[in-house]
């Protein structure tokens, strides 16, 4: 594909920086559909913030048209509302489908905040406690291979990566089958899931860990778990492009993934059959959605919105840092936390087949960025665009 449709990237280049000097309207000519619409006016907002969305704008243009792959979305938004964004690049290069506000992606492993926060709630609600033992939930992690003495991790240290479970079951297709099997495949998984450390003891991303919380606040609360996040989250931010499932309403506006390596190869297919299920990896890879719905969710979080999904002790919890190794710079519940100049944000990224994301917020001004692409390897950095941007960006 490198090569290809090279006017389209340079175009997305020239729409960014005119949009910047105040261009109020995006037109895409020749595209089989048109997604494009206004963008908010960069008048809107402090002047001093210029000069860093317009490196940003530039730096994610130049890397979408020298990456040749697919597209990417971004925004900036303040307390759930999108105040500035753009698209570079196709939705899906084969039908010629430019990428836009509305583009529906995967967002991978940002799942596992959604998941946090599910979790938070019920704590809320008195269904669970930080300290609730996870065996309470999921008896069958007894079963877990290498288990030191009397290890018995809650869900506070699952929900921060602490529990000391290795990343990944040793099953062979743990992380494929349809969607509706996807708690047969935990079940399967526990037994082959192993203790790497002691619960507490240190930071040990886990995968499995994420995926047996999900099921285990199924059990809890005696509901799905996707039923749930749905009826608890998404609903009340009206997050209505969010999903694990696509449907035939929001299939038109999902782009087509892209699995890209150093070895310029490009997979369309197992992205597509991703689609249909990626076995145990639900509630740690299963969301898709957009940057408005996920500006919504970070505003839920922070309880800046007007609907806040959580009371205010249990959200300091959740964006605490949990983790032993730094208390200025870790994870907290299902979010990266750390202090940058006095300034704390906290967020997420996510990778899996054919997409990329990342979400990063300033709990303390509402600012969120947001990126979501439709290929893996490329040349922004999505997680160091973010988190600079914001950076870059006064607290008035």
């Amino acid at each position: 594909m490198r090569g290809t449709n090279t006017w389209r990237f340079a175009a997305a280049r020239r729409f960014a920086i005119d949009r910047l000097r105040g261009a109020a309207v995006l037109a895409v000519a020749g595209a089989a559909a048109s997604w494009a619409c206004a963008a908010p006016e960069t008048t809107q907002l402090p002047a001093e913030w210029h000069p860093a969305l317009s490196t940003f704008a530039e730096t994610v243009a130049a890397g979408v048209e020298a990456d040749a792959v697919g597209g990417m979305t971004v925004a900036l938004a303040r307390d759930g509302e999108v105040l500035w964004w753009d698209a570079f690049g196709w939705a899906d290069p084969e039908a010629e489908v430019p990428a836009a506000r509305e583009t529906i992606y995967r967002t991978g492993s940002i799942s596992k905040s959604v998941t946090a926060v599910l979790m938070a709630i019920l704590v809320d609600d008195g269904v669970v406690s930080l300290d609730t033992a996870l065996e309470d939930l999921v008896p069958e992690v007894v079963e877990m291979a290498d288990r030191p003495p009397d290890a018995s991790p809650d869900l506070r240290q699952v929900a921060s990566h602490t529990a000391g479970f290795a990343r990944e079951p040793d099953l062979d297709g743990a992380a494929t089958g349809p969607i509706e099997g996807w708690t047969s495949r935990i079940l399967e998984s526990i037994p082959t899931t192993r203790y790497q450390t002691p619960p507490g003891t240190e930071y040990s991303y886990s995968n499995i860990g994420f995926g047996i919380l999900g099921f285990g606040l199924e059990r809890a609360a005696g509901e799905p778990f996707m039923a749930q996040v749905e009826a608890r989250i998404f609903e009340p931010l009206e997050m209505t492009s969010s999903t694990f499932v696509i449907d035939d309403a929001l299939r038109p506006a999902l782009s087509r993934g892209h699995a890209n390596g150093g070895d310029s190869e490009v997979n369309t297919e197992q992205p597509a059959r991703e689609h249909a299920g990626r076995g145990y990896k639900v509630p740690n890879g299963g969301v898709y959605s957009t940057v408005d719905d996920l500006a919504r969710f970070a505003a839920g979080v922070m309880g800046r919105d007007g609907v806040s999904l959580l009371s205010e002790e249990v959200r300091a919890e959740v964006l605490s840092v949990q983790t032993p190794e730094d208390p200025e710079q870790g994870y907290g519940l299902g979010f990266s936390v750390g202090d940058a100049d006095g300034r704390v944000f906290a967020g997420h990224g996510g990778s899996v087949a054919g997409y990329t994301a990342y979400l990063v917020f300033e709990p303390a001004t509402g600012l969120t960025v947001v990126l979501l692409r439709n290929y893996n390897r490329g040349r922004t950095n999505l997680g160091g665009a973010a988190r600079e941007l914001l950076a870059g960006l006064s607290a008035n």
